[in-house]
């Protein structure tokens, strides 16, 4: 008696089958460390933009100028060291002997 074909999957049955790996578009090194300038591009302008109000004296906290400009500095920082571990991973593979 085969037990297996008698057992009903409905929640199996229902899902969409997802496209092959081929199909999808996979964004490489590149693209991502990119999305990530763009991101540091957007805190930076935040940050000084906050800085503008609360000088200028357009109600903007202390508090939200401080956390802009850290999250600012730290997001800059990561990109930074990111790129920093690149270039050294690009030298010691540029070092290797084939």
């Amino acid at each position: 008696m085969n037990h297996v074909s008698s057992i009903q999957t409905p929640f199996i049955q229902s899902q969409a089958i997802p496209k092959a790996a081929a199909d999808r578009k996979v964004d490489g090194f590149g693209d991502l460390f990119k999305k990530a300038l763009q991101e540091v591009d957007t805190a930076q302008k935040e940050s000084q933009m906050k800085t503008q109000q609360l000088v200028m004296g357009e109600g903007t906290d202390i508090h939200e100028v401080m956390i802009a400009g850290q999250k600012s500095n730290l997001s800059l920082q990561l990109t930074v060291q990111t790129r920093n571990k690149v270039v050294e991973a690009y030298q010691e593979i540029m070092r290797m002997q084939v």
